[in-house]
C-alpha cells in the first residue's frame, strides 16, 4: 500500500510539474495589427455570396462597402484537392477581405464527381464568369489590374496552368502567383493528377513564389522546384522557393505540415451563404465516372486535416506576410529578389521569452539547364 501511495504522489507531482512547465512555456508571436500579415479593419463587415448556379460556383468576399475608385485587387483562393469548403481556409480570407482585397474562392471540384484533368478549365470558367458578373458592383469592383493567384495542394499547379492560359481563358494575366505546399500534379499523360500546362507561356513579368514547410516536404519540394523550373519565361530574379521551418521552442509548437496553410473559420463555411439552384431548362451533362475521381486515403487524411488546421505564427508570418508583401512588389513592378534582401520577409518575429522562431529559409531557384527548356524535355 505505501508503495502504491508513493507511486500515485509522484505521479501526481510529475503530472503537476508538466502542467506547470506548459504554462510558463514561450508562446508563440501572434497576429501583427496592421501591415502585412496584420488584422485589418475589424470593423467591417463581410460580404459573402455565390457567384453562379447550382454547383458551378465561385463564392466571392469583400469588405461591405463601396470599393475605393481603382477598385478592390483580385486574390483567386485556388483550394486543396477535396478542401472545397472556404471555410478551411477562412482565417486567410478574413484576413485578405479586411485588408481590401475581393477574394474569389472558385469551387472547381465536386467531391468523389470531378476529374482531375478537367479542375483547371473549371477553375478558369468560374474565374470568368464571376469577373463577369461582379464587374459593375460597386461594393466589389474587381482591379483586373492588380490579380493575384493562391494556390494550396493541387490549387499550385492549377494556379500556374491559369497564369499560362489567361489570354485563351478570357482572364487578366496575374501579376503574382503564390504557392503553398504545391503537390498533386501528374507524372506522365495518363497519369492520376494535374496535368501541367505549357508554362513557359507564364508571363515573363509574372512574380512566382512557392512556400513549402519542413514537414512531409519531399513531394512538395520536388513539386515547387517543378514549378519554378518549367516557368522558364519568368527570369529567376522573378521566382523565390521559400521553406517554413518547424519551431518546437515554447507552447503551442509551430509545426510546417501540408495542412499548415489552411485555417478555420466557420464564419466561411459554404453551407451558410445562399447559392441560386440551377436554372430549369439547363441540363447536367451526363456523369460518367472515372477512378481518379475518388479521394484517395491518403488525401482523406490530409482533408481532415485542413478541415481542423487553426491560425497560428505560421500563418500569420510565414504565409499572409509574405504573400502580402509579394503582393505589394508584384503590383508595383517590384522583383523577388528586392523581396529576398528586405529583412522583414524572411523574419518570424519573437517567442514571448525573447528567442527567434526558425526563421523562413528562402532560395533563389537555378535557372533551368538549356535542355530542360525544349518542348521535347516537358514532362
Amino acid at each position: 500500500m505505501r508503495l502504491t501511495a508513493r507511486r500515485v504522489l509522484l505521479a501526481g507531482l510529475l503530472a503537476f510539474s508538466a502542467g506547470l512547465a506548459s504554462a510558463q512555456a514561450a508562446t508563440p508571436p501572434g497576429q501583427p495589427k496592421d501591415g502585412p500579415g496584420g488584422v485589418g479593419d475589424t470593423q467591417t463587415g463581410i460580404a459573402k455570396r455565390a457567384l453562379g448556379r447550382g454547383t458551378n460556383v465561385t463564392f466571392a468576399f469583400h469588405a461591405a462597402d463601396a470599393a475605393p475608385a481603382q477598385g478592390r485587387p483580385v486574390a483567386v483562393f485556388l483550394h486543396g484537392w477535396g478542401a472545397v469548403n472556404p471555410q478551411s481556409y477562412g482565417a486567410w480570407i478574413d484576413h485578405l477581405a479586411r485588408n481590401g482585397w475581393l477574394v474569389l474562392f472558385p469551387r472547381f471540384q465536386e467531391v468523389n464527381r470531378t476529374r482531375p484533368a478537367d479542375a483547371t478549365a473549371n477553375a478558369g470558367r468560374l474565374v470568368k464568369a464571376a469577373l463577369d458578373e461582379i464587374a459593375a458592383d460597386p461594393q466589389a469592383k474587381p482591379d483586373r489590374a492588380r490579380v493575384a493567384l493562391i494556390g494550396h495542394l493541387a490549387g499550385v499547379p492549377i494556379a500556374l496552368n491559369l497564369a499560362a492560359e489567361a489570354a485563351t481563358l478570357g482572364l487578366p494575366a496575374p501579376k503574382l502567383v503564390f504557392g503553398t505546399m504545391p503537390g498533386g500534379i501528374a507524372s506522365g499523360p495518363k497519369a492520376r493528377g494535374i496535368a501541367l500546362a505549357d508554362l513557359s507561356a507564364v508571363p515573363a513579368e509574372t512574380l512566382i513564389l512557392t512556400v513549402i514547410g519542413d514537414r512531409d516536404a519531399r513531394a512538395a519540394d520536388i513539386a515547387a522546384r517543378r514549378l519554378l523550373r518549367e516557368a522558364d519565361a519568368v527570369p529567376v530574379e522573378r521566382k523565390l522557393f521559400l521553406r517554413a521551418l518547424s519551431d518546437d521552442h515554447g507552447f503551442p509548437a509551430l509545426t510546417a505540415t501540408l495542412a499548415a496553410p489552411a485555417a478555420v473559420d466557420s464564419a466561411y463555411d459554404a453551407g451558410a451563404i445562399k447559392v441560386q439552384p440551377e436554372a430549369k431548362d439547363v441540363k447536367p451533362p451526363p456523369f460518367k465516372w472515372s477512378p481518379d475521381m475518388a479521394l484517395t486515403g491518403e488525401q482523406q487524411t490530409l482533408v481532415a486535416q485542413i478541415n481542423n488546421a487553426r491560425a497560428d505564427t505560421l500563418d500569420y508570418l510565414a504565409f499572409w506576410k509574405t504573400f502580402d508583401l509579394a503582393a505589394a512588389a508584384a503590383f508595383s513592378n517590384g522583383s523577388a529578389a528586392a523581396l529576398k534582401l528586405n529583412p522583414r520577409f524572411a523574419d518570424m518575429e519573437r517567442w514571448s521569452d525573447g528567442w527567434p522562431v526558425k526563421r523562413l529559409a528562402v532560395e533563389t531557384p537555378k535557372a533551368a539547364p538549356a535542355a530542360q527548356n525544349a518542348p521535347a524535355a516537358r514532362r
